[in-house]
């Protein structure tokens, strides 16, 4: 039989909760490390709506990226998805930036994504763990048609601005790696793709000489999904993993 305690030391085995940052909340947050897990969701954010689905699917235990529980609260109301967990006796297991740091997580996957090579993880000066990747992509492109293959690769709708030269080496960071833009700069790169972005961070990338795509932080993150779903359907073949339906929070005309 498989247990919630299982399913968290496999994923501690390929993503330590150690690694995690000192800000982040990962790991078993929800739940009975003892019971029996029969059906795992996988999924980016536990929402109500995941939730939900995963109440009507029978589901045992919730598997995500995102903490259901981040900030510090002080109650925890009918409406809140920790609380519909709770009352519908499911556990969860988060893995955030746990997984953007370890070897096949969230960087790892989007470097495959863009066909990077000679792929490096790099610590940098504002993120001492190595959460960034970077790799030479398989010809040289001007920041217009990276970011057309960004948009068409990852379905996002994306915000960039022009280096000024030719891009050969792309430093990928998923979620909120806007602010990393001087320290791919340092690193020699010619571009940095992440998920968010603010304005000043684009101001500061064209001054710096480094193309930034903005491609949304749902967009670069949700590939991890389907791949660690499989990843614990093959480690335990007796569980039954699936993934809930996943709405997109930020929506663009």
């Amino acid at each position: 039989m498989t247990t919630v305690r299982d399913v968290y030391d496999y994923i501690d085995a390929i993503a330590p909760f150690s690694g995690q940052m000192d800000f982040d909340n990962s790991g078993l947050l929800v739940g009975d490390p003892n019971k029996v897990v029969q059906k795992i969701a996988v999924c980016l954010d536990i929402t109500c709506d995941t939730v939900g689905e995963a109440m009507e699917q029978g589901a045992d235990l919730m598997v995500s990226h995102h903490p259901v529980l981040f900030k510090a609260r002080k109650k925890l109301l009918q409406g809140d998805p920790a609380y519909l967990l709770v009352s519908g006796g499911m556990s969860a297991v988060c893995a955030h930036t746990n997984l953007d740091v370890a070897v096949g997580g969230v960087n790892d996957v989007l470097a495959e994504i863009f066909s990077l090579s000679k792929v490096e993880a790099v610590s940098t000066e504002s993120v001492p763990a190595p959460m960034v990747r970077v790799g030479f992509l398989k010809e040289s492109m001007r920041a217009i048609e990276l970011a057309a293959t960004a948009a068409e690769l990852l379905s996002a709708k994306v915000r960039w601005c022009d280096g000024g030269h030719s891009i050969e080496t792309l430093a990928v960071c998923g979620g909120s790696g806007g602010d990393l833009v001087a320290d791919v700069a340092a690193l020699g790169v010619d571009a940095l793709l992440t998920g968010d972005a603010d304005y000043h961070d684009f101001l500061d990338a064209e001054q710096l000489g480094v193309t930034l795509i903005a491609a949304g932080h749902f967009e670069t993150e949700i590939p991890i999904v389907s791949v660690l779903a499989q990843k614990l359907a093959e480690r335990f073949p007796d569980v039954q993993v699936f993934l809930p339906e996943q709405k997109r929070t930020v929506k663009y005309l």
